[in-house]
């Protein structure tokens, strides 16, 4: 009987562990995500427009996370599934920007593409190290450690097409990053929503 409630005192204080990283992550990519989004669009940059939607979504997923953080197996593997669900989503939003640009092509600015590629990767990397002990405790926080962990790709992405970008005096080092960050997306979106299906398997 000690035993028992010994293992549900740890499984609660591992959920409010969760918790409290999530809510401080959530908090960190909603405020980046208008940050860089209004840097994009004045910059013209799809590739840093992908970077902003990338944070939009993780702020919906931190928040979908903290739902399911006290929830069951069941649970869990639904929200990771709708989690993979909405990065494909951003996934094919930049692909549309980038069909765009083919037809209206636009010089980014790279200085605003490169100092705000360089905040998001200070912010990211918070959230990768807060995230860091929770990337293998279960399907839930296993699909956020994959988010926080693309984010780092996109802000060093962006980076190297600002440099680019001023480099060649040209738009498409910009678009040539964004179609790898919608590869990125892609693949994690995949990954993420295979790993659910085999939870919900298992779980039924």
């Amino acid at each position: 009987m000690s035993g028992c409630c010994d293992k549900d005192c740890s499984l609660e204080r591992l959920r409010e562990r969760q918790r409290g990283t999530l809510q401080i992550v959530l908090g960190i990519n909603a405020v980046m995500f208008f940050v860089i989004v209004a840097a994009a669009l004045y910059g013209k940059s799809t590739a840093l427009l992908a970077d902003s939607l990338d944070n939009l979504g993780d702020a919906l997923t931190y928040g979908l996370s903290l739902y399911a953080v006290s929830r069951g197996t069941a649970v869990k593997a639904k929200v990771a599934l709708f989690k993979g669900g909405l990065i494909f989503l951003a996934a094919v939003t930049v692909a549309a920007q980038i069909i765009y640009k083919f037809f209206v092509p636009g010089l980014p600015i790279f200085e605003v593409m490169g100092a705000f590629s360089l905040l998001g990767l200070a912010a990211n990397s918070l959230c990768l190290f807060l995230l860091w002990r929770h990337r293998h405790e279960d399907v839930n926080m296993s699909s956020v450690w994959e988010c926080s962990r693309n984010d780092i790709a996109s802000n060093l992405s962006v980076f190297v097409a600002a440099g680019a970008v001023w480099f060649t005096g040209s738009g498409w080092p910009d678009i040539v990053v964004a179609v790898g960050l919608v590869w990125l997306l892609m693949r994690s979106a995949l990954r993420v929503i295979s790993s659910a299906m085999v939870e919900l398997r298992t779980a039924a």
